[in-house]
């Protein structure tokens, strides 16, 4: 078991970046999604799972006695990933602002409550030296995290690749944040496989979102330089090809 002894201060200091900028991640995708009022391709399963991960990972975390900013790291990311889904319930599917602050509040009571649970619960095996539950409850954090990055992968398919709801600045600084944690666990004494592997997962999987985009970018170029020598979105252009006419035409057309 990971103890006190085998924290290093290199270890403390990749963790605090880490932990720093996985607080800060969904600050600019919240804001993203308040400015357009709208969190079109943007899964509401993706935050709901993040937020479900935080609870097993945060006990395993602790429960193995990690550095502790990497201990207080998913209940802050738990959070911001229920303020986004609170958002997605909101603006895309007819929650009103009060309904979807009380299912957040109400979710993230309930997520720390068994979350304690399971502290208060492993803790007494764990201590005797009986680690399986605990690397269960870890295995069950990995799962959820990789399966909250899963959602977005079918929103790319029905866009044909395209990466649509999501902030850049967001993507980047999760990846980031994903990053240092992992050096973080490299930097210690002993290497959690199981924590390397949750981070390594967000790496992986969002690098997949960042290749589509860039893939989807070059294959319709000759889309996005017609849009803009039209002075129009190129879903505008977009929609005009599938057969239905672009927002400014619909704006423009005379009325009876």
């Amino acid at each position: 078991m990971a103890g006190d002894s085998n924290v290093t201060v290199a270890s403390n200091v990749l963790g605090t970046i880490g932990t720093v900028l996985w607080c800060v991640q969904l600050i600019p995708q919240i804001w993203y999604n308040w400015r357009r009022k709208k969190t079109d391709g943007f899964p509401p399963l993706m935050m709901l799972l993040w937020a479900s991960c935080a609870v097993p990972m945060g006990a395993y975390m602790i429960l193995q006695e990690v550095n502790v900013p990497l201990q207080i790291q998913p209940q802050i990311f738990g959070f911001f990933s229920l303020v986004s889904w609170g958002q997605i319930m909101y603006y895309n599917h007819g929650y009103s602002c009060l309904k979807a602050t009380l299912l957040v509040l109400g979710t993230a009571v309930l997520f720390g409550g068994i979350e304690t649970l399971l502290i208060l619960t492993l803790r007494i095996p764990y201590n005797k030296g009986v680690t399986w539950p605990d690397l269960v409850v870890g295995v069950v954090a990995a799962l959820l995290l990789a399966s909250g990055l899963v959602p977005p992968y079918f929103e790319l398919w029905k866009r044909d690749g395209r990466v649509v709801g999501f902030n850049w600045v967001f993507l980047s600084i999760d990846t980031l944040g994903g990053l240092f944690s992992l050096f973080a666990l490299a930097a210690q004494g002993s290497f959690d496989i199981l924590g390397g592997v949750m981070y390594i997962l967000v790496i992986v999987l969002e690098g997949g979102i960042y290749a589509s985009h860039i893939i989807w970018r070059i294959r319709y170029r000759a889309v996005r330089k017609e849009a803009k020598s039209l002075g129009k979105s190129i879903d505008e252009v977009l929609e005009e090809r599938n057969g239905f006419p672009g927002t400014q035409d619909i704006e423009n057309t005379p009325h009876p």
